[in-house]
């Protein structure tokens, strides 16, 4: 039997992210699973084109991951192996090992420490004639500033990692509008879900077909692309060696339905962090994570001195605070540094910040009492 002090505890324990469903949400699923087609159906394109309407683009293409939807990204801009895509070591292992999948190779640069995003001075640096793309990565929300790395390296391709970044915006535009391709993601702590999945917007209408290849088997039925004209109506080809990364209409109708709601969350999320910024304005040994006035926030990292981490995490953790901390820099892993052969000190504005950051919670349903409470707990230590 489970302990009363242990059911107390999971009830008022607070992620640093998690979902928000309502019943709206519920009634949309359920609205589809009661239908003729519960995938490749209508509610799927239906997604794609309200993204790509929400974002300012012309196609957006739903992907069962936001990993599969950077390797359909990729893939689209042609890394084949022994091609480079430049990224920054601050992100999920996803940005980098999309690349490996095509036999292509994740070569970093270090951050900009105060963006906590790729560098594009150091990101040129790097550049080759084997560099396919660069993949800034809009680190906890931030917006990367797209422009900077088109100045600094025009005629490669740019593809945003706005996996943290949905509902942001730079310079005017959403975040999706700015690179030649933008992957989101639309896993549960996200600012919408689908319960896995993700996209790739672009205005590129080359990119666009290649990553619908890339999606379905490298299949199409589309009669203007067939090869072999006038065949009957069941009619379809293999042009190319893809796989099954489709979402369902299940899924893609609770993401239509998240959508709608995405402003108020980003909104929220704002609120939050704005509270946040005020409780930590004059504690000195606190750093705040970067301003910037289309932030997304989903994550809110602050760093602390590395000598007191540890402590701090998990004074949190045991007072029912799930912190986190984001991320082990890729190269890092015992992978990278196995195979790849990258070492501690390759790059240290990135592992400084690994050092001495923790995620607090950031979510719509955070209240102001809980968030008080977090910020008690964190000037307790």
């Amino acid at each position: 039997m489970v302990s009363r002090k242990k059911v107390r505890l999971f009830v008022d324990y607070i992620p640093y992210g998690r979902q928000c469903i309502d019943e709206d949400d519920i009634q949309v699923v359920v609205d589809v699973l009661r239908g003729d087609l519960i995938t490749q159906g209508p509610v799927n394109e239906a997604f794609e084109r309200a993204v790509a309407e929400y974002v300012g683009v012309t196609h957006a293409v739903v992907f069962s991951s936001g990993t599969a939807a950077l390797h359909g990204a990729y893939f689209a801009a042609g890394v084949e192996p022994g091609d480079e895509i430049i990224t920054s070591p601050l992100t999920f292992v996803a940005t980098a090992n999309a690349a490996l999948y095509l036999g292509g190779r994740p070569v970093f640069a270090d951050i900009d420490e105060k963006t906590l995003c790729l560098d594009p001075k150091e990101a040129l640096r790097k550049v080759t004639d084997k560099t396919k793309a660069v993949v800034p990565v809009s680190y906890a929300g931030c917006p990367v500033d797209i422009s900077a790395f088109r100045e600094a390296m025009p005629g490669i391709p740019v593809i945003e990692d706005a996996c943290h970044a949905i509902g942001g915006e730079r310079n005017g535009n959403k975040v999706g509008k700015d690179a030649d391709m933008t992957v989101f993601s639309f896993h549960p702590v996200k600012h919408i879900t689908t319960g896995e999945g993700g996209m790739v917007v672009t205005d590129n209408e080359k990119f666009a077909e290649r990553l619908r290849f890339f999606r379905s088997h490298g299949i199409t039925k589309d009669p203007g692309l067939l090869l072999q004209k006038g065949q009957g109506p069941w009619y379809y080809e293999m042009q190319m060696l893809g796989y099954n990364y489709r979402l369902t209409d299940i899924q893609s109708a609770l993401g239509l339905s998240q959508l709608r709601k995405l402003d108020a969350s980003i909104a929220k999320r704002r609120e939050i962090a704005r509270r946040y910024d005020e409780g930590f304005a004059k504690v000195e040994w606190v750093t705040l994570p970067p301003q910037h006035p289309g932030h997304a926030y989903h994550l809110y990292p602050i760093q602390v001195n590395p000598t007191i981490r540890k402590k701090l995490f998990e004074h949190l953790r045991s007072n029912g605070i799930g912190v986190q901390v984001h991320y082990i820099p890729v190269h890092m892993h015992p992978y990278y540094r196995e195979v790849l052969f990258f070492k501690k000190g390759d790059f240290p504005k990135a592992e400084m910040l690994y050092e001495g950051e923790i995620s607090l919670p950031i979510f719509p349903q955070v209240t102001k009492d809980q968030q008080e409470n977090i910020l008690r707990t964190v000037l307790d230590i």
